[in-house]
């Protein structure tokens, strides 16, 4: 039960936020502060038509902390927020949640937090600049973080098996997902759960998890697994998901019932290559990416007949590098090889603008990313 409780109580607080060059402003009889932030100034070169096109620098500021109570129970919070200043400028509490850990027993905390899917998806979530569509949408259950959700970790098995991790969510009408309360008109209740296991002393770690949300007419679930290699300067990541959507029993326009069924499947591929330089390391990247909608519906969002629809939301193949001049200065580099036809439903909503409607959708055309990167 005397285990070193700063390795258990939140091993993810800190590593998902980057607290490896965090500052430590407070280390005092058992309680712990530390500051971590983020400038990144970044651009995305392609058709003006294109909604990814132009500015996309941001500010992020955060905080974590941590409270020894007693010499197996400890308490932690975690604050950060984001401002993005480009084209389309807005500002976001990312993570807000305060929880207990009790060592072997595991931790619980509550607030805005990562969905317990994000854990899976991350795998693949890595690139220089683009990436995470899996976790940032609005298509899968718990996948995005996600206000209002409780979540029960635990790390080492219950101290059996340092190997395997598990992980249960309950979140209260805060889920992200584009399912919505018929009768309340928002967000619903969702539950979810992961589980990890690294494979001995391999480098590999294999994951999968599930989430659901469910209210009267309507059902939506997702359910995601993953593989990744790190070791040897060299990291491969494999994941994929599939997320269901079913609405029964609802009327059309014209008063007759009808049912819509809406299917997401996507799979994601990372391979990337660590290079020690004299000044710095460099990190070659290369990826595919591709998420297909099948949606069978009387009126739907996606479809202006009867019928049903089959049809990519995202397919890309992305190239690109980070090099890391030290542990606090990067740059970036990526090109993304868009492999979506004008007629695919990923194209229309990547398009802000069309000029000819003879012609391919903007939302068709590959992105250049350039960026700069400082972070403490």
């Amino acid at each position: 039960m005397k285990r070193n409780l700063l390795a258990i109580a939140i091993p993810a607080l800190l590593a998902a936020a980057g607290a490896n060059a965090s500052i430590e402003v407070w280390n005092k009889d058992g309680n712990k502060v530390d500051f971590y932030g983020r400038v990144k100034a970044a651009n995305h070169i392609t058709d003006r038509g294109h909604k990814d096109e132009g500015d996309h620098t941001s500010a992020r500021l955060g905080m974590s902390g941590q409270t020894q109570i007693t010499n197996w129970l400890s308490g932690y919070g975690r604050w950060e927020y984001e401002t993005k200043t480009g084209k389309k400028s807005w500002d976001e509490t990312r993570y807000a949640f305060a929880g207990l850990n009790f060592g072997d027993f595991g931790s619980f905390d509550y607030g805005r937090n990562d969905g317990v899917l994000k854990a899976i998806t991350a795998y693949t979530d890595v690139l220089p600049e683009f990436g995470g569509d899996a976790a940032n949408n609005n298509w899968n259950v718990l996948s995005s973080r996600t206000k209002a959700v409780a979540t029960y970790r635990n790390n080492n098995f219950f101290g059996l098996n340092d190997d395997v991790s598990f992980a249960v969510q309950y979140a209260d009408n805060g889920d992200n997902s584009s399912t919505v309360d018929s009768i309340k008109g928002k967000s619903r209740e969702a539950y979810g759960a992961n589980i990890q296991w690294r494979i001995f002393d391999t480098g590999l770690t294999a994951g999968a998890g599930y989430a659901q949300s469910t209210v009267s007419q309507t059902r939506h679930n997702t359910w995601a697994t993953g593989l990744k290699y790190d070791n040897y300067n060299v990291y491969f990541g494999a994941s994929y998901f599939q997320s269901k959507i079913k609405q029964v029993g609802f009327e059309d326009e014209d008063g007759d019932a009808y049912s819509s069924d809406l299917k997401i499947r996507g799979i994601e591929l990372v391979a990337q290559y660590g290079i020690d330089l004299e000044i710095g390391r460099l990190t070659p990247s290369l990826a595919y990416v591709q998420h297909k909608a099948k949606y069978n519906e009387s009126h739907g969002e996606w479809l202006y007949r009867n019928g049903s629809i089959t049809s990519p939301l995202a397919k890309y193949v992305s190239v690109g590098a980070t090099y890391d001049l030290n542990k606090n200065f990067s740059a970036i580099v990526e090109y993304q090889f868009n492999l979506l036809d004008r007629k695919d439903i990923g194209a229309a909503d990547n398009t802000a603008h069309q000029r000819d409607r003879h012609l391919n959708k903007p939302g068709t055309k590959d992105t250049l990313a350039l960026g700069l990167i400082y972070q403490f």
